[in-house]
Formats: C-alpha cells, structure tokens, sequence
C-alpha cells in the first residue's frame, strides 16, 4: 500500500513550511540555526520586496561577480560586507557584553594587515625618515575591563601614508613602512612615532563599487590607525582609532568609526600632533586571526 502523496500548494507560508522541514535533518545545531534563520528571512525578503524573477537573477548574478572579482589580494565578499554595515555589526554585537563593561569598541582588521610586522621598542617611528607628513606621537595603554594593566600584551599597529596608501600597495615606500610591533611594559603601557595618516578610498573598480555608484555614495574611509592588540587569557582586540578631523570622520563608506574611536588628535606644540589611547581588552580564550597578507 502506497502513502498518499500531497501535491504541494501554491501558498507562500506552505512553501516555507516545506523549505524549512529540508532543513530538520542538519546534523550541526548551529548550522541548522543559522540556516533556517536565513531561509525565513530571505523568503520574507522576496515577498516584502514583490522581488521578479528578472531582479533575482541579477541579484545572483551580482553574487556570482562577487566571487569573480576576488582574489589573493582582494576580497571582494569582505567588502561587500564592510559597505552594507554587517561587518561594523557583527562585530560590535559580538563585543556587546564587554562593550556594556567599559571595553573598546572593535573595528575592521582589514586587508592590510600583514604577517612579520617588525618588531620595535616603544617609543620608536614606525615611518622611514623620507615618509612625509606631520609627525604623530602616540602613546597608550593595554586594560583588561576592571583596569587592570596588561604587561607583556603584543600590540601591532598599521596605517596608510599621507598619500592614503598602505606601503604595499605604494611602490615608493619601503616595505613595511608604517608597521610595527611593540610590547607593552609592566604597566600595560606602549608608544611610537609616526606620520599623521590620511584617508582613502575603498576599491572601486568591483561589483562593489557599482553598488556604491548605484546608491550615488562615496567610497572614502576616513584617515585612521589599525591596532591588533594580543595578550595571554583575553579575546583579541581589533581595532581603529580615527582622526575627527577628517572629512570623512562622520560618515565612513564602511560605518567603522563609531563611538570612542572618533578621537582629536592634540597639538604636540613641536609642529606635529599627538594621541593617547586606552585599550581594554575582554577576558577570554585568545584566538588570532589569520593575516590576509604574506
């Protein structure tokens, strides 16, 4: 005797009834979450949206161009992420309990972070002496939440040139200037020197930079310092600290600069500029994430 077979109706919500059930089977809990959590979501989607069969074509098309467009040294899905918000919130609501406790808020790692930074002494210039540029003092500290000093904490810190250029990309500059790699003393404190940094565009020549074209937005970040700070029994801290006076300090393509981020950077009074920044870091188990360049 053979089971009676429903043919399958016509009605959205059945539809997603019958999708979510392909679903029951997922032998990962948290995939099976994540999911089903996204076929709602995307279903609501379509049906909000009245999308056409002719705009979810272009829609996976644009996905499939994503793909195409990346490569060793571009991401292209990462930045899609970056301009669309998701990054920036990922990440904040991942931090959120230590955020509610005083923590610094997480920025973008970037692409530009590479591996082997050199190492330096505090209070060394991470710039060649021909890097151009108002001279930037900056001097902080490494906290767990309560305020407790972090000695022997490893904090790596990168940033563009004046020009707005990373030295790999920037042919003129010696490799791996602007880079370093400084730890902290038994009072959790670290310093270098360096140049003021400038802003610069996110690429643009990707399906990427067609949306932002398409939503008429600009593609400027504004000028900022990378910080990755490691230390032994707490979650690893990515970070940015921006300059407030950017044009662009406001209103950053890719919403990082949030919060306590925005800082001035101080008049030195020796014709350069100053900054003194506090990072406070969450406990937990230390997971270093892999370095996007070689």
């Amino acid at each position: 005797m053979t089971t009676a077979q429903t043919t399958p109706s016509t009605d959205p919500q059945a539809l997603l009834a019958a999708v979510l059930k392909s679903n029951e089977k997922t032998g990962n809990p948290r995939l099976k979450k994540i999911v089903e959590i996204g076929i709602r979501h995307l279903h609501a989607f379509a049906l909000e949206a009245d999308l056409t069969p002719a705009e979810l074509e272009y829609g996976l098309d644009f996905l499939a161009a994503i793909g195409q467009a990346s490569g060793p040294k571009k991401h292209e899905g990462i930045l899609l992420a970056d301009i669309l918000g998701l990054a920036t919130l990922v990440q904040l609501h991942d931090a959120r309990h230590a955020l509610a406790a005083g923590g610094t808020e997480p920025a973008l790692i970037g692409p530009f972070w590479r591996a082997n930074q050199p190492e330096r002494k505090n209070g060394e210039c991470i710039a060649t002496p021909d890097t151009p540029g108002p001279r930037l003092t900056v001097t902080g500290r490494v906290l767990s939440l309560d305020g407790t000093p972090i000695a022997g904490a490893r904090v790596e810190t990168w940033q563009a040139s004046p020009k707005g250029l990373y030295e790999n990309q920037d042919e003129s500059q010696q490799r791996m200037n602007l880079r370093g790699k400084f730890v902290t003393d038994a009072e959790g404190n670290f310093s270098f020197e360096s140049v003021r940094p400038a802003g610069y565009p996110v690429p643009a020549d990707g399906p990427c930079g067609d949306l932002l074209r398409a939503q008429n937005r600009h593609i400027m970040r504004p000028a900022h310092l990378h910080f990755l700070v490691v230390a032994p029994g707490h979650k690893v801290l990515a970070t940015q600290f921006f300059d407030a006076e950017d044009p662009h300090a406001y209103d950053d393509v890719v919403f990082g600069a949030v919060g306590s981020l925005l800082r001035t950077f101080e008049d030195d009074g020796k014709g350069g500029v100053k900054l003194h920044i506090d990072l406070r870091m969450e406990p937990g188990e230390t997971r270093v994430p892999k370095c996007p360049i070689p």
